[in-house]
């Protein structure tokens, strides 16, 4: 039997979680709510640059035909390429990279042809996210349990060519484009029938990225230039290994149904190119307390708000906790990793103001 919900423009109008956010002066939070073009063109420009010179290094090993070199360099691009779904349209999305807004929206668009990402769908689904994290009523983005597979094919495909993800996102591509129906509950529900110019906004950018990706493969073809399709349409298929690694733990394991971010966040310590090319999302929790302040400034809020807050775990660390819940879960399905939280925290009230609860430009009209 489908399993049916109740809709979202219920739920948003009638469903509000009370969020605990960690005390943190006004001034303070203001200043590290400013956006900056400069900031935003070295994440943007720079995270270009580097899918341009390791897919720049992977054509010219081919055309010297380095093969052994090729490989390790097509792993590289698609390892750096596959943080553009989810991670550098995400942090678009929310409109606090560029002080500019029509700089963010050029690069939200230029990235989301990239990855095969439909903004429009994820803008609204981000937004209930946000509003009712790991809440199953009013947020299906993410939903508990999630396994932390370390299944042998699972890492073959994370470590080659990922098929599975392939056929996701170019088979919901094309049934958008083509029929006007999404390929899942959720993303159906997100965009209400009483809202028909948003369902037409989606499927028009699904045309534009099978367009896109298209003409890139029609100019390979034509120009018999093989390397372009492989880095730009399939770039983002290769090598998910450490998106997958560094992304999962954002939510996996934690407690839902908790108005704590605390709880049902966590945040990850990362070397620096790692935060760089997963644009900062490390400090997981402090994004979705305060998700107002651009990625380049998380570490200042992480550093202000620290005394109240989770002590961030390694990478190492993180999946083991993911991993012994999960074998937990087997013999007590109700069980839910409780992070310990500071003791002075308990009880205390936290920042409540409208800045605090800012998405930053992440909301579509209708869903402000």
């Amino acid at each position: 039997m489908k399993e049916t919900h109740e809709p979202m423009s219920r739920v948003r109008n009638t469903f509000k979680v009370s969020w605990y956010r960690s005390p943190i002066a006004p001034d303070r939070l203001k200043t590290l709510t400013v956006r900056s073009n400069l900031r935003g063109a070295v994440q943007s420009l720079g995270f270009l640059a580097l899918i341009v010179v390791v897919g720049g290094a992977a054509w010219y090993f081919y055309a010297a035909r380095l093969w052994a070199l090729m490989a390790v360099a097509l792993f590289l691009h698609g390892t750096i390429y596959s943080f553009i779904p989810g991670l550098v349209t995400h942090e678009l999305s929310h409109g606090t990279v560029f002080k500019t807004k029509w700089l963010n929206a050029v690069f939200l668009r230029f990235y989301s042809l990239l990855g095969w990402t439909n903004f429009y769908q994820y803008k609204r689904s981000h937004t209930f996210h946000h509003l009712f994290t790991l809440h199953p009523r009013g947020d299906r983005e993410v939903v508990l349990p999630m396994t932390p597979s370390l299944h042998p094919l699972r890492l073959f495909l994370l470590f080659t060519f990922n098929f599975e993800a392939f056929w996701i996102f170019v088979s919901s591509t094309i049934r958008l484009a083509f029929t006007g129906r999404f390929s899942n509950e959720w993303s159906e529900a997100v965009f209400p029938p009483d809202e028909p110019g948003t369902r037409r906004e989606a499927i028009g950018w699904a045309w534009a990225i099978l367009a896109f990706h298209a003409a890139v493969i029609a100019v390979t073809v034509v120009f018999r230039v093989w390397p372009l399709a492989v880095l730009v349409t399939f770039g983002m298929f290769f090598a998910n290994w450490w998106t997958y690694f560094v992304g999962l733990p954002m939510h996996n394991g934690l407690r839902d149904n908790v108005p704590d971010f605390r709880l049902c966040c966590r945040t990850i310590t990362l070397d620096p190119f790692s935060r760089f090319i997963y644009w900062h999302m490390s400090w997981h929790t402090e994004h979705h307390m305060y998700a107002a302040v651009p990625c380049y400034n998380l570490h200042r809020l992480a550093d202000s708000i620290a005394a109240d807050m989770p002590a961030p775990r390694s990478l190492i660390a993180a999946w083991k906790e993911m991993r012994e819940t999960y074998h937990r879960q087997k013999n007590e399905p109700k069980y839910q990793f409780d992070t310990p939280l500071p003791q002075k925290a308990k009880g205390a009230k936290g920042a409540q103001d409208a800045l605090a609860a800012s998405l930053g430009n992440l909301a579509p009209k209708g869903l402000e």
